[in-house]
């Protein structure tokens, strides 16, 4: 798995909704849970299930936001000699200019467009220097030329 880089925003700002999840998410699904089982038989009791299915997809979540911020670097790369995960790279995309923040889908940025770095053309321009072209294939399987223009910090 590529390296994370999330700004120091992104990292805060997860760092508030994992907090936020663990103490306030917890208590509030303990209590709906508790709310749905004191409606009697569990097996025919829609509102339980639909209390522990959320639960489940927060726990998940919690457990996703733990190893993300545990494995995260903060900041941008210093090295702009190749592309990798916190760079801001512009790409002729098939004769078409486009740039991009190369991250993680849990990091923002205010002007340009996130690029995933686990994403098929995230992953094929991954280590690509200035001036080189890779091909990737999309998951309909078309194949798509990608040349790096331009790598710089964000």
């Amino acid at each position: 798995m590529p390296e994370t880089w999330l700004s120091q925003e992104a990292y805060d700002r997860l760092k508030e909704e994992l907090d936020g999840l663990k103490t306030e998410g917890r208590e509030r699904m303990a209590a709906e849970i508790e709310e749905a089982r004191s409606h009697g038989d569990l097996k025919e009791n829609a509102e339980y299930h639909a209390a522990k299915d959320e639960q489940g997809k927060m726990e998940a979540r919690i457990r996703q936001l733990d190893e993300l911020l545990r494995t995260a670097r903060i900041g941008e790369p210093d090295d702009t000699e190749v592309v990798r995960p916190g760079l801001v790279v512009e790409l002729d995309v098939e004769g078409d200019d486009e740039v991009y923040f190369l991250g993680s889908r849990e990091d923002h940025h205010e002007e340009l467009e996130i690029l995933s770095a686990e994403s098929p053309m995230g992953k094929a321009i991954i280590g690509a220097g200035e001036g080189e072209t890779v091909t990737f294939a999309t998951p309909t399987g078309v194949e798509i030329e990608v040349t790096v223009k331009d790598i710089r910090s964000a």
